[in-house]
């Protein structure tokens, strides 16, 4: 087992030039250019209880640039557990992985986050007339993209790839499993699409 940056270092040897002069403090045009178009955005962060790591997703260019050093993203309707927003409370640093489909590079957003209540913002995000009940702001640290390595392999945007959802256990299983056999799977299942279309926001 490797128990020291040293043995780290000697095992993989230096980065690149390339993999650091990449990483800039703000989002350049080009940057600007994955966040606007990403409908898909992993969010980490760390607290008290350990590590969280949530995805949020919305029509492209959800997630919005106050300025180059400024993001911001709204909370949408969800499960309640704010994991996330609880550990922000505690610990601001956030990481961001955003995702555009079809795309292979990546791009990883460093930074703090701060949660805001302003209701002017919180309109600007209003989706129908239902406005998120809290936008998630993060001042960034450090912004750079990944190349299309882990995609490429993984075969992600490859349709031949995709797995049908029947050969997974479907959301009711999934409860019925944890809460046991008075759980009515079918019954959930049935009613997820309706509850899917009323309550995205």
């Amino acid at each position: 087992m490797l128990t020291s940056i040293e043995e780290l270092e000697a095992l993989y040897g230096q980065p690149h030039e390339r993999s650091v002069r990449k990483e800039i403090p703000y989002v350049n045009e080009c940057y600007r250019a994955f966040i606007e178009h990403s409908p898909f955005v992993m969010l980490a962060t760390a607290g008290p209880e350990g590590l969280d790591c949530s995805p949020r997703g919305d029509a492209p260019g959800f997630v919005r640039l106050i300025d180059e050093r400024t993001l911001a993203i709204p909370d949408r309707i969800g499960n309640n557990r704010i994991d996330s927003l609880r550990n922000v409370i505690v610990n601001p640093h956030v990481g961001l992985l955003f995702i555009v489909p079809g795309v292979g590079e990546t791009l990883r957003v460093n930074g703090r986050g701060r949660i805001s209540i302003d209701e002017s913002l919180l309109e600007r995000f209003a989706v129908d007339g239902r406005k998120p009940r809290s936008v998630l702001i993060v001042d960034i640290d450090a912004v750079y993209f990944h190349c299309s390595k882990a995609l490429a392999r993984s075969k992600l945007w490859d349709p031949a790839r995709h797995v049908e959802r029947a050969r997974l256990p479907s959301a009711g299983d999934m409860h019925k499993r944890i809460f046991g056999e008075r759980f009515d799977a079918l019954a959930y299942d049935r009613d997820l699409a309706e509850r899917m279309r009323t309550s995205l926001y």
